[in-house]
């Protein structure tokens, strides 16, 4: 059984008890992934139906459609490259079989590109653990932060929030306001103080109250990637040398619907600092989902944390299989 009947099969099983919090989350997915399967698998459906049996056409097509559904060139072209060779040493020609071969290789492909994945932040063994979470303006860095916050208080560990994204106009009251919804501590500095001055003033106090998790809101600025590695780097310095390992998990919060330019702006923040895992948001605004695949295969770094909706509940961690699911196979209201 290849991958995409077995996806249908599995997310397709309702259980005997009331909906359960995982059939919850597939629904979550399938929900907020709907554009993008609108685009992509009702394409993958018309092009199976239009060919009986596929040649060259077919999978020009199929190209086309992979890199239009943001999947990237390169990773589109070597999908389509293994399908081609795979199909001709097999002998197959049936539509069908060579989409779930194509959802096979997309799901390996995955697993074994780059960095270990792991969804939940990883708590240090004593002390406070760091969150170091970077991203450009406007891709809903802040709001992300407070998602994450909300995440882990309703888990009941002990949150603090810290606004070192300095020179951005707002960025401290935005996060300041979020904190208060959370009824959570915020350390803040002046107006365009430095930011690794204010990240020091967090790592104190979050090692003076008892602090379980401490997420610390950077610079997005990309105007000079210069300054932005040695700002980065000095707040890295600061936080080490005040709470050991720290910092222990860096985020890079990319907008889906900025499509080709997120994974841009992931190579650049890769640059100036070591990331440990990509938050996706606004997943459920756009129709070009293959992104997630795009910068697996181009940076090695795992997807942690999926944005499909405006809840606070809505910031899922990331399961492949219900990504990939929701892509290509899910239903969701109203379709």
């Amino acid at each position: 059984m290849g991958l995409f009947s077995f996806l249908k099969d599995k997310f397709s099983r309702k259980s005997e008890t009331p909906v359960s919090k995982e059939e919850e989350k597939t629904a979550k997915y399938n929900e907020g992934l709907r554009k993008s399967r609108q685009a992509f698998a009702s394409r993958l459906e018309d092009l199976s139906r239009r060919y009986k049996n596929v040649n060259s056409e077919y999978f020009e097509e199929l190209e086309e459609i992979l890199i239009e559904a943001d999947v990237g060139v390169e990773l589109s072209l070597n999908l389509i490259e293994g399908l081609l060779e795979e199909a001709k040493s097999e002998k197959l020609t049936d539509p069908s079989t060579i989409n779930d071969m194509l959802v096979d290789r997309m799901f390996v492909g995955y697993l074994e590109k780059g960095q270990s994945i792991i969804n939940d932040i990883q708590f240090a063994p004593k002390g406070p653990t760091v969150l170091l979470v970077t991203g450009v303006n406007g891709v809903g860095k802040t709001t992300s932060i407070a998602k994450l916050a909300y995440r882990y208080i309703q888990e009941g560990k002990k949150v603090a929030l810290v606004a070192a994204d300095t020179f951005r106009a707002g960025a401290k009251e935005q996060l300041s306001i979020w904190a208060e919804r959370l009824h959570c501590p915020i350390v803040t500095g002046k107006d365009n103080a430095d930011p690794a001055s204010v990240a020091y003033d967090g790592a104190i106090y979050a090692k003076n109250n008892g602090i379980d998790l401490l997420i610390v809101d950077t610079a997005g600025r990309m105007q000079t990637k210069s300054n932005l590695m040695q700002e980065l780097g000095k707040i890295r310095r600061v936080l080490t040398r005040e709470i050991e390992g720290a910092p222990h998990e860096s985020f890079l919060v990319i907008d889906a619907t900025t499509g080709q330019n997120g994974v841009q702006q992931a190579k650049a923040f890769k640059e100036a600092v070591p990331l440990s895992g990509i938050v996706i948001t606004k997943m459920d605004g756009t129709s070009k989902g293959g992104i997630i695949l795009s910068i697996r295969d181009t940076l090695g770094i795992p997807v942690r944390f999926i944005g499909l909706g405006e809840k606070m509940e809505d910031l899922e961690t990331f399961d492949l299989e219900r990504y990939l699911n929701g892509l290509l196979v899910g239903e969701a209201k109203g379709e």
